[in-house]
């Protein structure tokens, strides 16, 4: 006859925090390389889950783990530059959209007179066209334009990108000496 023996002293046992995190689909490993370096976990329970252009973390780490505090205070940090990179990457395109933006309301405005002085009795043909000239142009211009703002703004962009991920590096590294 087999003997069962019951253990109450929950030795076995380890307690987990928790973590969801909405990520970027193209920087999913980059948080998930990252995380680890915090403590964090994936959890294969329930493993990420793809949303669009976004992908959801399912994360856990040890509630006992140590250097907790310090580890915490240095992912907030890795937040913060991962926000700001985000910032930064928006920053591109936000000053290119309002400039085509601009440009586009403003051939609109000229087409509008245009219209105007086409419809105008008697019709002023000669002012439908010397108004139409300019807000096709505009029209024209208006993407050119934005892709032109988004080159100039990425480069001038790139140097405090570049620094933010060395940075953000350089947190992950002291968090992977913590957990060693």
């Amino acid at each position: 006859m087999a003997s069962y023996e019951i253990t109450r002293g929950g030795a076995n046992y380890v307690g987990y925090d928790y973590k969801s995190l909405t990520v970027s689909s193209e920087k999913t490993s980059l948080f998930l390389d990252a995380y680890e370096c915090f403590g964090w976990k994936a959890d294969e329970p329930a493993p990420s889950r793809r949303i669009g252009s976004t992908t959801t973390l399912t994360l856990r780490r040890d509630r006992k783990i140590l250097n907790k505090a310090e580890l915490t205070r240095l992912q907030h940090h890795f937040e913060a530059c991962m926000d700001e990179i985000a910032h930064l990457e928006g920053s591109k395109t936000r000053v290119a959209t309002i400039y085509s933006l601009t440009v586009g309301l403003v051939g609109t405005a000229f087409v509008a007179g245009s219209v105007f002085a086409v419809t105008n009795e008697p019709p002023l043909i000669l002012l439908c066209i010397i108004l139409a000239i300019p807000g096709l142009i505009d029209w024209a211009l208006a993407y050119p334009l934005f892709k032109n703002a988004v080159s100039r703004q990425a480069k001038k962009v790139a140097p405090f990108i570049e620094e933010k991920y060395d940075e953000a590096h350089t947190i992950c590294e002291k968090g992977s000496i913590l957990l060693h």
